[in-house]
């Protein structure tokens, strides 16, 4: 990777990190699931300039109903219930570890020696932030937490069953995560009508007002569209192994500035946790870097089939995620 590749790259893990501690604070007197249909209905709105992907309406459902809906409904409201936004960050993690034991039941695929090594640490490190969670960190939000990371783990499994998927024109898998978002809030919307009542979606619209539009223009705008663009830019330009270990630098990303700009410090064992958490995800990883890049030296990096390969390879071993990821698969949600 060139010197500016290095620099965009950091740049878009900056975002998706920081996507965690916006969330929060645009969340203030919006009912969560509200939130959500808000953000996805703005990201939706790019199909108007981004053409369909080359992939079955399935696929498409399927990516949106698991990695945008179940994913940010249940991460909104884990937030929303107390959870930090540095320790959302690092649990949804979790959801590299989680597709390598989904894959592992639905697609029969058995992992490495390495990949099995990454989930026992990575369980190792949820099991300590879990015991040594501070008082502002719920039973119930960790939970919800887990559970977003496992429903991106579930999208990634169904996108890799899909096959790759190939680009539309040049903006490669930036097309599966917009046309995705089309899923997303009607049914969003009417689990808030269901589950938070109309007197609170009354309330929200009420209290609609700069932060809750400024937090939606920054995770609709910059963190999916905008950052995805320049990830898959970076894929294009780079293998996927030197692009995809960038994105572990999300959590750490939230986590500093949960504690620089909200004052929420992790302690000890949630520090620790975190850790190993993190070094199991990079271990699983390990297999899925060094395929991408046999696949990357193999075809090229700058052909459209490469990127589509790439973007596949990051799905089944890495984060968004964006976004959040953030980090959506062919691509990582995350974020």
């Amino acid at each position: 990777m060139t010197r500016r590749d290095m620099l965009l790259a950091a740049l878009v893990a900056t975002m998706w990190g920081f996507n965690f501690v916006v969330i929060d604070w645009g969340m203030d007197g919006i009912p969560p699931l509200f939130f959500v249909a808000i953000r996805f209905a703005v990201v939706a709105l790019a199909v108007v300039v981004v053409p369909r992907p080359l992939a079955s309406w399935k696929t498409v459902v399927g990516v949106g109903l698991f990695m945008s809906l179940g994913q940010f409904a249940l991460l909104y409201t884990s937030i929303a219930l107390g959870l930090q936004p540095g320790i959302a960050a690092l649990l949804l993690q979790a959801q590299v570890v989680l597709t390598i034991l989904v894959a592992a039941l639905a697609l029969r695929e058995r992992p490495t020696r390495l990949q099995v090594a990454g989930v026992l640490l990575g369980t190792v490190g949820l099991g300590i932030v879990a015991f040594g969670r501070g008082g502002d960190a719920p039973a119930l939000a960790v939970v919800l937490c887990l559970l977003a990371a496992l429903s991106w783990a579930i999208g990634n499994v169904v996108a890799r069953r899909a096959g790759p998927v190939a680009p539309a024109r040049r903006f490669g898998a930036l097309s599966l995560t917009v046309w995705s978002s089309l899923v997303v809030p009607l049914p969003a919307l009417g689990l808030s009508a269901l589950i938070e009542g109309p007197d609170a979606i009354a309330a929200g619209i009420a209290a609609f007002g700069w932060r809750p539009a400024l937090s939606t223009l920054y995770t609709a705008g910059l963190c999916t569209l905008v950052g995805y663009a320049i990830f898959n830019g970076l894929l294009a330009r780079n293998r996927s192994a030197s692009v995809v270990p960038w994105v572990l630098l999300a959590p750490v990303v939230a986590m500093a500035s949960a504690a620089l700009l909200l004052g929420q410090v992790p302690n000890v064992w949630e520090t620790v946790g975190g850790a190993v958490l993190v070094a199991g995800v990079f271990v699983a990883n390990a297999p899925a870097r060094r395929k991408a890049a046999r696949v990357a030296g193999a075809a090229g990096a700058t052909s459209e089939t490469s990127e589509a390969q790439a973007s596949q390879a990051q799905a089944s071993g890495a984060s968004e995620a964006s976004e959040a990821s953030g980090l959506q698969e062919t691509v990582p949600r995350s974020k």
